[in-house]
């Protein structure tokens, strides 16, 4: 309960976001947190960062405030790093705009379930367009493009957890 006698919610955009830098910050490989009915599990690794958010069954549980400490120590991650393209594809990467994740969450390709996508590569896409949608917190957030141009590459899987910051398309801008 917060001051005012409400239910506090579990923890917003911003909070979540402060979270994942503080963790990166301090080089927390592995963190959990769990408050009333909700769990949080952040895992960073080699490969990818990821985001796991699911509700638990609702019980009365007393909460307690415990210091977190990183189960053991793992290797140091490696920080959202693009892998680097051999010297003939160096060229056409440079060109290439990236449309980046503005929020933790799952990234969706279309509006529901079996409907056709937002794009697809090769398609034209307008500054302000919708390109997909970003589901946080039971919230689903539509993602606009930041550039006009062709989509080239979709750096994302349908139904995949995104992070803050991660590239999710590669747009060749109009020239």
């Amino acid at each position: 309960m917060d001051g005012k006698g409400e239910p506090n919610t579990f923890m917003n955009q911003k909070e979540l976001k402060e979270l994942i830098e503080f963790l990166i910050e301090k080089d927390i490989s592995e963190f959990e947190l769990e408050r009333g009915d909700v769990k949080v599990r952040v895992k960073r690794g080699v490969d990818a960062a990821t985001v796991i958010t699911h509700a638990m069954p609702a019980a009365p549980m007393p909460m307690a405030a415990s210091p977190v400490q990183p189960s053991s120590p793992a290797p140091a991650p490696v920080h959202a790093a693009t892998p680097v393209p051999s010297a003939p594809s160096a060229a056409a990467e440079e060109e290439l705009h990236t449309v980046k994740s503005p929020i933790v969450g799952t990234y969706y390709e279309s509006p529901a379930p079996g409907s056709l996508p937002f794009v697809k590569k090769g398609d034209q896409v307008a500054a302000g367009q919708v390109i997909c949608i970003i589901e946080a917190m039971k919230l689903m957030n539509e993602i606009e493009s930041d550039a006009s141009g062709e989509i080239v590459k979709i750096l994302v899987n349908n139904g995949q957890p995104v992070e803050y910051g991660q590239p999710l398309f590669a747009i060749r801008p109009r020239k």
